[in-house]
């Protein structure tokens, strides 16, 4: 059932940030374009847990809270069409959070041109919100131009070091990825016949006729390699912990956290439903670039990081094979795991960036060797940390773990001895994150460290700090103790849309 009142909602939680990004720049006092860019954090959120609590979890396909704006583009098949189904509902309500959770913590940064950077953050947070909300494929890339082009922005400007070759890295991959996947859309509508950029009607025609193989298996691979790069599928990848190393940490949270998952979304939503044959194609080359590359390859290079924010960023990467992994499975029970750890990882990996920058305020230092004993002075920093690493491992008790449970399921029956790489990516996951941990927190100071701390003693979290890493932490309890909140929605999604995948596509995924 649809509810008008939710519809105008659902364009209010768009539209706010955007506006108030642009009243931002006609040039508002500090004081009150701070205070209208808290309100524009906070409303995109409320309204999206207010939209998430009213979705019926049996709505498959469909679209609810839908509604059509007409922007002069109607002769070309493109309108301005919004709403929310079974897989975009739960993304919509990580961009929604992780928003929240950034703007919280860019508000107390006291960056440089603050008036600046929180106008870039609401662009990209207004960004994110449309992209998951666009029916039509034409705003659906749209929407995440407008997420994307900010990024690059920020780490060039308020970055830290190699900002700005990091920026230019960032600017040439993503720009590729991007043309890839708009020629990848643009083909699907050519050869659709469908004279339509929207989704619904997409599915329809292409059910009804199925493009030729040699065709679905060509546009699936353009899909693949353009939302690949823009999710850093190995060997894709190298831009991702160049860039999150770089970048100031609210954009590190809205872009490793969110944005990324705009491939993965787009191979769920896009690729899977409207070319199965191209997806069975391309199934196995795809499991072993995210299995033997992302997993178990970047694995072992996380391992030997000393940076512990480059450390996180190739965690983000490795971590991005197993959604891949189970896109790859071909299966419902695997698709619903991706959203599943689409989900947990967007909200743990904000986390850990946000505490990252914590405990650099305190050390003054990312290297690990120089970091120990600041469990100490901070416990509760200790505490979070701890918390986003075990969550970041997938331990029970977090969303994380079904997540990668649902994909290991779907893996083993694609796969025995690719469950084996991915599981072994687990280990690897505790290995390098508990190491982190102890030594960050619970290992020998430095004497450099000793000195600084002598000098001034590091502070625990304070109040502005703990209310982001509270809200990114108790959606992942909420998730994982009642995973079924996101679950029950995008299995009756993915079992409506991906029934022509493969047989094991009709497999519930039950919890």
């Amino acid at each position: 059932m649809n509810f008008p009142d939710n519809a105008r909602l659902l364009q209010l939680a768009i539209a706010t940030p955007l506006v108030s990004a642009l009243v931002i720049a006609l040039g508002r006092p500090k004081r009150h374009a701070l205070k209208l860019a808290a309100a524009a954090f906070a409303l995109p959120a409320l309204i999206a847990i207010r939209l998430w609590a009213q979705f019926p979890a049996g709505a498959g396909a469909d679209y609810q809270f839908a509604s059509r704006l007409d922007t002069g583009l109607a002769g070309f098949g493109i309108s301005l069409q919004l709403g929310l189904n079974g897989v975009s509902m739960p993304l919509f309500v990580l961009a929604g959070i992780v928003g929240l959770a950034a703007g919280l913590y860019a508000l107390r940064s006291g960056a440089e041109r603050l008036k600046i950077y929180l106008l870039l953050l609401l662009v990209m947070q207004g960004g994110l919100l449309g992209m998951f909300a666009s029916v039509d494929l034409f705003y659906f890339y749209f929407f995440h131009e407008l997420a994307l082009i900010p990024t690059f922005l920020m780490v060039g400007v308020w970055g830290g070091r190699d900002r700005n070759y990091a920026a230019m890295k960032m600017t040439i991959y993503l720009t590729v990825g991007a043309m890839l996947s708009l020629a990848g859309l643009i083909a699907i509508y050519v050869q659709s016949g469908a004279q339509s950029f929207d989704l619904v009607t997409l599915r329809a025609e292409l059910a009804a006729h199925p493009l030729p193989f040699t065709v679905q298996k060509h546009l699936f691979g353009l899909l693949l390699f353009g939302f690949g790069t823009l999710v850093s599928l190995w060997p894709l990848h190298t831009w991702a912990p160049l860039g999150y190393g770089a970048a100031p940490s609210s954009t590190a949270m809205l872009h490793a956290g969110v944005l990324k998952k705009f491939g993965l979304y787009g191979l769920l939503q896009v690729g899977l439903p409207l070319l199965p044959q191209g997806a069975q194609h391309w199934a196995w080359t795809l499991a072993l670039l995210a299995g033997l590359g992302n997993v178990l390859g970047l694995g072992f290079v996380t391992m030997a990081q000393r940076d512990l924010k480059q450390m996180l960023g190739y965690s983000s990467v490795m971590h991005m094979g197993y959604c891949f992994l189970g896109i790859a499975s071909l299966s419902v029970i695997g698709a619903g795991g991706v959203v599943l750890l689409m989900v947990a990882h967007g909200l743990s990996v904000a986390l850990l960036f946000q505490l990252a920058t914590c405990i650099h305020h305190r050390t003054q230092t990312f290297d690990l060797t120089e970091m120990g004993g600041l469990a100490r002075k901070a416990p509760v920093l200790a505490a979070f940390f701890a918390a986003a690493i075990f969550a970041s491992i997938g331990l029970p008790g977090f969303a994380n773990f079904w997540g990668e449970l649902a994909i290991f399921v779907a893996l083993w029956k694609f796969s025995p001895w690719i469950t084996a790489v991915a599981v072994a990516g687990v280990v690897i996951s505790a290995v390098y994150g508990l190491r982190a941990a102890a030594r960050i927190f619970y290992g020998p100071p430095s004497e450099a460290f000793q000195r600084a701390a002598a000098a001034q003693p590091p502070a625990d979290l304070d109040w502005k700090e703990r209310l982001p890493a509270l809200l990114l932490l108790a959606t992942l309890l909420f998730i994982g103790f009642w995973p079924r909140a996101v679950s029950d929605a995008a299995d009756a999604a993915l079992r409506a849309s991906l029934p022509a995948v493969v047989p094991t596509a009709t497999v519930t995924f039950h919890r």
